[in-house]
């Protein structure tokens, strides 16, 4: 299992329409890409990311396939209109929660 860790934070004044675009299109679409989504986290206050989202491939094929495909790329930056701070690695994979 190949776990792909991603981070960021929401910019000021747009959580609505943020919201609105990881519900209709962000989770479906990494879906459909073959990216299993496992946890998204939510911080309300801190000093770390606001949001951390982990997603799973069985393979580093397809992880590697997924993060190279135009579909990831055209989705990143429709993200990027709502996000600051975008962070991503990828991890060989653990049941539980990894940073």
């Amino acid at each position: 299992m190949y776990k792909l860790l991603l981070s960021w934070d929401i910019k000021p004044s747009l959580d609505q329409d943020y919201f609105e675009f990881m519900v209709r299109e962000f989770a479906p679409q990494i879906t459909n890409m073959g990216l299993t989504p496992i946890e998204a986290w939510f911080s309300a206050y801190g000093d770390g990311p606001q949001i951390i989202v982990e997603g799973m491939t069985e393979d580093r094929k397809t992880m590697q396939t997924l993060l190279e495909s135009d579909e990831w790329k055209a989705l990143l930056v429709k993200l990027m209109e709502y996000v600051d701070d975008y962070q991503q690695k990828v991890i060989i994979g653990r049941p539980d929660l990894q940073l």
